[in-house]
């Protein structure tokens, strides 16, 4: 045996020691039975996953923000239709319902052919490949960002940029990007950024780093505000709640308890009054059952 065919062994064997290290290649989900996805990294691997259990609420569950509703299910409604829809970007205080209402639409129109992929901050590198990954494809895809924020210069931030409008590829029209963010822009602004501001003839001519820190979400073309709740629209949600969650009314005693749990908290948002009516309902319930049924 020669020096060539040894070499060629030895190439052979550490091939074969490498392919043990990748991870398995993992098929294309099942678009038809699964709805809500998530985009995956291992290592320099990426894959599709379906979600087993996505977390599923009705529109009709969500009170309080009835225009915030209207708006979203439009948009969702003509995407759906095949019709022209927007970019959407949901900003505004945190707990009041922003994630919520997108899970909500996602339910509402999956039976007719709505998919969500879920996609991480650190993951937005990838929008491309994940729009390739699905433009043939004859359902509607929302690429759902949670709670985004950037700080300055992340390439995630200039990843969704150049998706959204900017590349030289157009974006499939099967789909969307749906962003919630507790800032309209997304990203810190500092008082230095101010002191680049010009002044011309009356006119005010913002400085290039706030130009460009408000150019990421000029490129959503639906805005959707959040607001905190006031007083008896945090009391309604409760009410909202607690009938989900099997108890007929709210007695003084329940809103008195309510009000002290928001303020424990600082907020009277959604998300706090769910937890309070979640915790409710658990020990009025727990009252009636002092001692754990037997297995």
């Amino acid at each position: 045996m020669n020096d060539i065919d040894k070499l060629c062994i030895r190439a052979d064997r550490l091939l074969d020691h490498l392919e043990k290290l990748l991870p398995p290649a993992q098929p294309d989900p099942d678009w038809e039975t699964a709805f809500a996805f998530r985009w995956c990294k291992q290592g320099h691997y990426s894959y599709m996953r379906a979600i087993v259990h996505p977390h599923q609420i009705t529109l009709d569950a969500l009170a309080g923000i009835d225009e915030q509703k209207q708006r979203i299910d439009q948009n969702t409604r003509q995407f759906v239709q095949g019709f022209s829809a927007n970019n959407v970007l949901l900003t505004g205080a945190r707990g009041t319902g922003k994630s919520s209402l997108i899970k909500a639409v996602l339910g509402q129109y999956a039976k007719d052919g709505l998919r969500l992929i879920e996609v991480e901050k650190h993951h937005l590198i990838d929008l491309h490949d994940i729009v390739e990954k699905i433009y043939q494809r004859p359902e509607r895809f929302i690429l759902f960002c949670d709670d985004l924020s950037f700080e300055t210069d992340e390439p995630g931030y200039k990843a969704l940029k150049v998706v959204l409008d900017g590349s030289i590829s157009a974006v499939s029209d099967n789909v969307l990007i749906y962003a919630t963010s507790n800032r309209r822009h997304m990203v810190p602004e500092f008082m230095r950024d101010n002191l680049d501001t010009r002044h011309s003839d009356g006119e005010v001519h913002p400085s290039e780093a706030i130009e460009e820190k408000i150019s990421l979400s000029e490129r959503f073309g639906l805005w959707v505000s959040f607001y905190p709740f006031d007083q008896e629209t945090y009391l309604q949600i409760v009410r909202t709640w607690l009938s989900h969650f099997g108890m007929s009314e709210m007695t003084a005693a329940a809103r008195t308890e309510a009000l002290q749990w928001a303020l424990q908290r600082g907020s009277r948002s959604g998300r706090v009054a769910w937890q309070f009516a979640r915790d409710l309902a658990g020990r009025e319930r727990s009252a009636l059952h002092p001692h754990p049924e037997p297995s």
